[in-house]
């Protein structure tokens, strides 16, 4: 059975609902959304947060989804297990406050096991093994009436396994896992009397679970682990959170090992094995790497495709080392050819069956694939040559043990990854020291977490928010409407919480019972003003929705005291609003041209926009140049001549993909109702909650200051609007006008005359450095015929204040000619500038074989100026910071030539 049909399959079958009642078919949402917990959905449940946290009402009380999800702590095991993947897809369907823990069970069990004839799965009953929590008495009294199973088949186990809940204090509840038995080739026999609490770990690969399902019952007050968390007490409304992974139902019904060998995910590494030459089955080690290909480059083709690109952290770390991962697999496969071109495409061919903006995206998607790899192998080239110096040095030293800092520092500052830093120490009679790289990543992996762990505490810090949500409902938002509104404080706090009242000059947090404010959202900054009192003036300083449905007002009391149950006058100030919907209206046009000009490739990833100000983030693998931006820039203002109409509607997601609206990446949208925003009709169409202009010409201007690059594969573009554009022509006009007056020349002869100037002064510079280089290298001879004898060598050693290295390489090689090459020669040279030392060693041929090499000189004396340096046995050169132990160091080669000569 085609995945895709197993995908039809789940929805068509919740969609009936059977007795249950109808499920709502949701579309997947993008696997980023706004949520400061996490970095991507990792579960089927995480878009409908909202809904088992009372943020909001559900558009129905029963949905069912298959939501695109990612987890990455696991990617080390990625290839090794049968069950561990990346990107994955999890079926699910979910009761709000509806049907509890018989209905999802019945729903469950008759999808499972109704016959293939039928639109089931029809896997054996004989097979299947449903597994709860550990006295949870109802679910196995429900288990047995629905299924006729009788209690021994019924496994009991403990809450490590079969209890939800966020890792944060709100809801919670007892699991029931549906376990299929693969057989004896998978694992030792299963002896049920034997399984808990916890699940064997040598069974996990035999009895696969195909369907967990989340009785969500609890309100957990406090959640210190998996197994030790408080419940508070019973949630008001019940709910059902059921998942099913859909790669897991589909290595059953069609009869591989394992989530790559499934239909969708096996081309990748037929393909990937044509192109190395190996052959899938017939080396262990080749197969973890053909697998983490077919899983990476499908990876990260869909993250790509909703908007992430890569970057050094959070969601562009990830995505940057699964595409590395990827092509570093086919590199250990020897395949040193580019491979991205030849792997994702095939994976996008059968993925598209389903998801069609990778056929619509693909174009950006494989530019941002492509850049990445070509990027990545220029830094193999590099950090080959890192590694090289590194081995030398352990070498040189007589080691045999490349360091545990050495191989991390090539792993995290260059990406080098560790298991090619292993293959080339191998290739070169080196050991790395594995041990110390490891806890060296082990110390990176608890930074991390303890980052995780920060951020999933900002979702307890919301507590009072919601409380004031549960007691006082959504606020009435009415910032379309109007600029001022009387209001009541319906709740008001400092610190996190509640409080009767706001004093003068303190600041605190206002929640309004309706509010004229925008909250800061879509990019666009959130409005300025006032809130006035009797007696009493707040000025606003930020708005925000910590919670869905709530509006937030961090407030300084200027005057007087706030307390609750006072009337409110809220009132924005026009003037910054006014700047701000210019400002968000001008974001849309140039993106709108911006488009028009590099073509539909050239996607927002990413705005801010204030009065007066704009910036723009899009993905490109070079620079635009300046023709382009003016291009840009033209472009923009033609609409604001046109005075193109701005409006504005609400509809459905799917009307709105089906009118071309642009869903930006990393929103999030309801799929009931969206406001699509349009300039000038077709021209520009997207999905915004933000507050515009009613006609473009109202904007009043758009001034591009620049373009440049914000990241691997990633521009911005920055403009002024608005009075602020006037004024900064203003100010570039008063520029003109005085250069005009120091130049003595008209505003369009400008730049000649001061491309003029500049030609004049390089040429002046250029004789002064001839005449400079002139007389350092005349004392080239002086310095010649007074050198030094050491033993049978002649030795020159000198200082030059002011020089830098290039001077200092001239001049040594200079003295090195002048000497006689039938006696062994040595010179070396040190220059000071700007705070830095510059040394160069240089030896003739007699001196090198004599035992006097240019590169063991500059090892030597360098540390005595504060560096370090190296080089070959003819020429070398090295450092420092040190200026006073420059006298040292030249004293200190005389010294060792002396050693050299007699040893």
């Amino acid at each position: 059975m085609h995945t895709s049909e197993i995908r039809r399959r789940f929805l068509a079958h919740y969609e009936a609902g059977g007795d249950v009642g109808a499920h709502q078919v949701v579309p997947s949402a993008p696997v980023v959304l706004e949520d400061p917990t996490l970095l991507f959905v990792n579960a089927g449940m995480v878009p409908f947060k909202p809904y088992f946290l009372g943020q909001e009402a559900p558009p129905s009380p029963r949905l069912t989804s298959v939501q695109k999800c990612v987890r990455t702590p696991d990617i080390e095991e990625v290839g090794r297990t049968t069950r561990h993947g990346t990107f994955f897809e999890m079926c699910g369907n979910f009761s709000f406050g509806d049907y509890f823990k018989e209905g999802a069970i019945e729903l469950a069990w008759d999808l499972i096991t109704k016959p293939v004839a039928d639109g089931g799965f029809g896997l054996e009953e004989s097979r299947l093994y449903p597994s709860v929590l550990q006295g949870d008495d109802e679910a196995v009294a429900i288990w047995r009436r629905v299924t006729g199973l009788p209690a021994e088949r019924i496994i009991g186990l403990g809450a490590r396994e079969n209890y939800w809940s966020m890792g944060v204090p709100g809801p919670g509840g007892p699991c029931s896992e549906i376990l299929y038995d693969r057989g004896p080739r998978y694992g030792p026999d299963v002896d049920l009397e034997a399984i808990g609490p916890d699940m064997p770990f040598e069974l996990e690969d035999r009895l696969l679970e195909v369907g967990n399902l989340v009785f969500m019952q609890d309100r957990l007050s406090a959640v210190r682990s998996k197994v030790d968390f408080d419940v508070e007490g019973p949630l008001p409304h019940q709910n059902i959170d059921t998942g099913t992974g859909l790669e897991r139902l589909a290595l059953l019904l069609q009869g591989v090992d394992n989530m790559y060998e499934i239909d969708v995910m096996f081309p990748v590494i037929q393909r990937a094995a044509e192109l190395s030459g190996r052959r899938y089955g017939a080396d262990p080690g080749d197969d973890v790497l053909l697998r983490v290909v077919a899983d990476h480059v499908r990876s990260s083709m869909m993250l790509i495709s909703d908007g992430v690109t890569p970057g050094n952290e959070g969601r562009g770390y990830v995505l940057r080392r699964l595409l590395r991962r990827a092509v570093r697999s086919m590199h250990l496969l020897r395949v040193d050819d580019v491979v991205l071109p030849e792997l994702m495409p095939v994976s996008r061919d059968k993925m598209a069956e389903t998801y069609d903006e990778l056929r619509t995206g693909w174009d950006r998607i494989a530019d941002v694939a492509y850049a990445e790899e070509d990027a990545f192998r220029r830094t193999l080239r590099s950090g080959t040559q890192i590694f090289d110096l590194a081995a030398q040095e352990v070498r040189s030293s007589g080691g045999t043990v490349l360091a545990g800092s050495q191989a991390f520092a090539l792993h995290d500052t260059y990406g080098f990854p560790i298991d090619l830093t292993l293959e080339m120490a191998a290739e070169q009679q080196l050991t790395v020291d594995e041990e110390g790289f490891r806890a060296l990543m082990a110390e990176q992996r608890e930074r991390a977490r303890s980052d995780a762990r920060a951020k999933k505490g900002q979702h307890a810090d919301l507590g009072a928010y919601r409380a004031v949500l549960d007691q006082h409902g959504p606020t009435e938002w009415l910032a379309y409407e109007t600029l001022s509104t009387e209001s009541r404080p319906v709740a008001l706090l400092q610190g996190g919480a509640a409080t009767g009242a706001l004093s003068e000059g303190s600041v605190g947090e206002v929640v309004l019972d309706r509010t004229p404010f925008y909250a800061e959202s879509g990019g666009q900054v959130a409005d300025a003003g006032v809130l006035e009192v009797d007696g009493g003036r707040l000025e606003v300083l930020d708005v925000q929705r910590y919670v869905r449905g709530l509006v937030v007002h961090q407030v300084r009391v200027l005057e007087g005291e706030l307390t609750l149950g006072q009337t409110v006058h809220a009132r924005v100030d026009p003037d910054w609003r006014l700047g701000a919907r210019q400002a968000h209206s001008a974001t849309h046009v140039v993106h709108a041209a911006l488009r028009e000009v590099l073509g539909p490739t050239a996607l927002q990833s990413g705005s801010y926009n204030r009065p007066g100000y704009l910036r723009l983030d899009f993905g490109a693998q070079q620079a635009l140049g300046r023709e382009k931006v003016r291009e840009i820039e033209r472009t923009s203002l033609a609409a604001l001549r046109a005075d193109l109409p701005v409006r504005w509607d609400y509809m459905s997601l799917r009307e709105a993909k089906d009118l071309g609206a642009l869903a930006l990446f990393g929103e999030t949208y309801d799929a009931e109702q969206v406001r699509v925003v349009e300039i000038g009709g077709p021209w520009s169409r997207e999905l915004c909650g933000g507050t515009h202009v009613e006609h473009a010409s109202q904007i009043g201007s758009i001034v591009v200051l620049g373009e440049s690059s914000v990241g691997s594969g990633k521009r911005r573009i920055e403009a002024c609007t608005g009075a602020e554009g006037f004024e900064y022509l203003a100010r570039e006009r008063d520029v003109v006008d005085q250069l005009t007056a120091l130049l003595r020349t008209q505003p369009e002869d400008v730049v000649g005359r001061v491309g003029d100037l500049l030609e004049r002064v390089q040429r002046t510079e250029k004789a002064l450095e001839r005449v400079r280089l002139e007389q350092l290298l005349a004392s080239a001879g002086a310095l010649a015929a007074g050198a030094v004898d050491v033993g049978p060598a002649k030795v020159v050693t000198h200082s030059v204040p002011g020089a830098g290295g290039d001077d200092v390489r001239r001049l040594a090689l200079d003295v090195r000619s002048r000497l006689d090459e039938t006696v062994p020669g040595v010179v070396v040279v040190a220059g000071e500038s700007d705070g830095k030392v510059a040394l160069v060693a240089a030896t003739n041929e007699a001196a090198r074989a004599a035992g006097l090499r240019a590169g063991d000189l500059v090892r030597v004396v360098a540390p005595l100026v504060g560096g370090r340096g190296g080089g070959k046995p003819d020429v070398a050169q090295g450092g420092g910071s040190d200026a006073s132990g420059i006298q040292a160091a030249l004293d200190e080669v005389v010294a060792e030539v002396g050693r050299g000569v007699t040893s």
